[in-house]
């Protein structure tokens, strides 16, 4: 599911909820050409996870349905509408063949068009019935003025009036029998008792013709909601080609529910205490469809990934490791106690795949250069590390006890002996046993995992590389 499609309905679910209104889900599978096999199961399963919990829908009838469109084709309920809509003069049958249409079309701005030209609206009454008769393809389009003006009303961008001239005729009913998605569901809203229709704005400038529609049958015209575009970060409309553009690729990259789900409610709105971090009921209290821009949604990855890594920080233990076990299985074969690997990177990751990353070290020290050993804070050189590390060599080799607790303290003793600042002690320790500028955890968080074997044997091959400098 792309991510404008996720955002669509989680706003729609969060108007619902803060009016204390039902959620609908509605399968719209009447071009049956863009069929993708497995698409429902998809649709139902990211509702699903991401907490959109629908009221309404092919599983649960609440009086309107079906809520699959083919299976409401069936009942022949869009072919009723759109005969009664011939019989009031505002849709007419078109037999105009693919050859006559073609003709038809023109380039404007460099972008080829097709207006239809009422041809078919001309047809008597008996032509019609021949042509019905004979078994004529035909479509049903909608008959649109070509004079004067038609305004509607959208909650974010406020009045818009177009020139009925620029109004196509557009096809209701396709020469499959099937209904077009403009007109189902404008028929399925209203039989639906829908009162807020949310969507892209990319359906702004057919928005008139729905409300032609309506105004045709006497029905009442919803409220429209329509959402700004998506972009990336160089301001393109968001596609497949930027790798994170959809739910499922988001997912696969390492990134929470909760999170992508709190992430995407702000792509386009903010609530008016400029609260970022937001739980799905948080967003339905706080959530008015009014504070939405009219300007285009920055997907920003960066941000996306600190506000991953702020829910990671507040995930339970256990589930957490459940969640960073095959990431750490990854680099890490050796048996080492993996929940206190896994401790030391939870508030360090925003991503899962992030990890690997940070713990490459514990399966093997890595070569490094000895200029790491030199830290101005600490006052630390490969000199002053060297003398250090001899020091505590044999320290370590008498202790009993390798827990963390343990040795800072008997490291800190050291120090206090020797007039150090702890970090003067730990900074080399650190280098010598993970071979890194930046580790997950202290000197003696690595070393309690390591334990007394491998740290001393690190440590020493550490004061091999300084004296051999």
């Amino acid at each position: 599911m792309h991510v404008g499609n996720l955002r669509t309905a989680l706003y729609a679910y969060l108007i619902a909820k803060h009016e204390g209104g039902d959620f609908i889900l509605r399968i719209e599978d009447t071009d049956q050409v863009r069929q993708v096999e497995g698409a429902v199961d998809i649709i139902n399963r990211t509702l699903e996870e991401t907490g959109l919990v629908h009221d309404e829908g092919p599983d649960k009838d609440g009086g309107c349905g079906p809520y699959v469109q083919s299976e409401r084709v069936a009942q022949g309920i869009y072919m009723k509408y759109a005969k009664e809509l011939i019989d009031k003069g505002e849709a007419y049958y078109c037999f105009c063949d693919k050859e006559r249409l073609d003709s038809l079309k023109t380039t404007v701005a460099g972008k080829e068009i097709s207006i239809y030209d009422k041809h078919c609206l001309h047809l008597s009454k008996e032509e019609i019935e021949a042509n019905l008769a004979a078994g004529k393809p035909y479509v049903i389009r909608q008959n649109n003025p070509t004079e004067g003006t038609t305004t509607f009303e959208d909650e974010i961008y406020g009045d818009i009036t177009v020139d009925n001239a620029e109004l196509d005729d557009m096809i209701l009913i396709k020469s499959d029998g099937y209904p077009t998605y403009n007109f189902a569901n404008v028929v399925d809203d209203h039989l639906m008792g829908i009162t807020h229709v949310v969507r892209g704005n990319e359906y702004l400038s057919s928005s008139p013709k729905y409300n032609r529609l309506y105004e045709a049958f006497g029905w009442d015209v919803p409220v429209y909601v329509h959402c700004p575009l998506i972009t990336d970060e160089e301001h393109h409309k968001l596609s497949k080609r930027c790798g994170h553009s959809s739910f499922e690729d988001l997912l696969d990259q390492g990134f929470l529910t909760e999170a992508i789900v709190n992430f995407v409610a702000l792509l386009g709105w903010s609530p008016s205490d400029n609260q970022e971090i937001m739980s799905l009921p948080e967003l339905v209290e706080k959530f008015d469809y009014h504070h939405m821009s009219k300007s285009p949604a920055v997907f920003d990855f960066t941000k996306l990934k600190w506000m991953n890594g702020e829910y990671i920080k507040k995930l339970d233990f256990d589930k957490f490791y459940e969640m960073a076990l095959p990431y750490i299985k990854e680099v890490v074969t050796k048996d080492y106690d993996l929940r206190k690997i896994a401790r030391m990177v939870q508030t360090r990751i925003e991503i899962f795949p992030d990890i690997k990353e940070h713990i490459d070290f514990f399966e093997e020290l890595p070569d490094y250069d000895i200029a790491m050993y030199t830290h101005k804070k600490m006052k630390t050189n490969p000199e002053t590390s060297l003398e250090v590390l001899n020091d505590v060599v044999p320290i370590l080799e008498s202790c009993d006890d390798f827990s963390n607790d343990a040795l800072f303290e008997t490291l800190k003793a050291y120090a206090t002996e020797k007039g150090y600042k702890i970090g003067y002690v730990m900074w080399p320790i650190r280098t010598a046993v993970s071979g890194k500028q930046m580790t997950p955890g202290g000197a003696t968080e690595l070393m309690e995992v390591f334990g007394k074997e491998e740290s001393i044997a690190r440590i020493k091959k550490g004061i091999e590389k300084l004296s051999n400098n």
